[in-house]
C-alpha cells in the first residue's frame, strides 16, 4: 500500500511538473543541438526460464540515431516506460543480456549492428555514416495498463529549470527542478495482456516535451 501511494505521488509530481514545463524550443539555438531519430514501434518478445520452463514477456523498441549537429556530441540516454497505472519500468532493469542476444538475432539482417540502448557509447559521432541502431528493452508491465508512453532523454542538450510546485529548501524557497528535452511516445493497449502472446500496442502520438 505505502509503495503504491508513493508511485501514485510520484506520477502526480511528473503531470505537475510537465504542465508548468516550458516546451522545447521550435526555432533552432545556437549551441542547442538534437539527434534525428528514427524508431520501430515496441515488440514484444517471449522468453523462456531454462530453470523453471517458464514463459516471460518483454518488450523492446529499436531507434535509430543520426547525428546531423555538425560536430560529434556527448550521449548519456535514459529512457522509462510509464503505465496509466502509476507503474514505472527503468529500460534494461531486470533484463538478462540473452534478451538482447535473442533480440538482435532476431533483426540480424536488417540492424546488423544493433546494440543495446543500456550499453551505448558515450559519444555519437557526426554524419550518416555513423548512425546507430539501438534496441531498447523493458520488462512486461502491469496487465492491468491500457496505455502506456515511452520517454527517452538524451536525444537533446537542450534543458530548462522550473519552481518545484510544492517542495522548498531549507530557506523556504522553491527548489529548483531540471528538465531535459524529451521524445514522449504514446500507445494504447489492445488485446488481453494476461495472455502471453494475447496482446498488442497502438500508436497514439509523439511529441517533444520537457521533463
Amino acid at each position: 500500500m505505502k509503495r503504491s501511494f508513493l508511485a501514485i505521488l510520484g506520477l502526480l509530481f511528473i503531470v505537475c511538473i510537465s504542465q508548468a514545463a516550458p516546451k522545447p524550443a521550435v526555432i533552432p539555438v545556437s549551441n542547442i543541438w538534437t539527434i534525428n531519430t528514427e524508431f520501430a514501434h515496441p515488440q514484444k518478445i517471449i522468453m523462456q526460464n531454462e530453470s523453471t520452463n517458464q514463459l516471460k514477456r518483454y518488450w523492446y523498441m529499436i531507434i535509430t540515431l543520426t547525428n546531423n549537429t555538425g560536430r560529434d556530441v556527448d550521449f548519456y540516454p535514459n529512457c522509462e516506460l510509464m503505465t496509466d497505472t502509476f507503474q514505472i519500468i527503468p529500460a534494461g532493469k531486470g533484463v538478462a543480456s540473452i534478451v538482447f542476444e535473442r533480440i538482435k538475432e532476431r533483426h540480424r539482417n536488417r540492424y546488423p549492428f544493433l546494440k543495446n540502448f543500456n550499453t551505448a557509447d558515450n559519444k555519437l559521432l557526426q554524419g550518416e555514416d555513423n548512425a546507430c541502431d539501438l534496441a531498447i528493452i523493458w520488462e512486461d508491465f502491469d496487465k492491468k495498463a491500457q496505455n502506456i508512453k515511452v520517454f527517452i532523454t538524451g536525444l537533446s542538450n537542450e534543458t530548462a529549470v522550473v519552481e518545484h510546485p510544492v517542495a522548498k529548501d531549507q530557506e523556504r524557497q522553491p527548489i529548483k527542478v531540471y528538465l531535459r528535452k524529451t521524445l514522449e511516445l504514446s500507445y494504447d493497449i489492445k488485446g488481453d495482456p494476461a495472455l502471453i502472446s494475447g496482446v498488442e500496442l497502438q500508436f497514439n502520438g509523439k511529441r517533444w516535451i520537457m521533463r
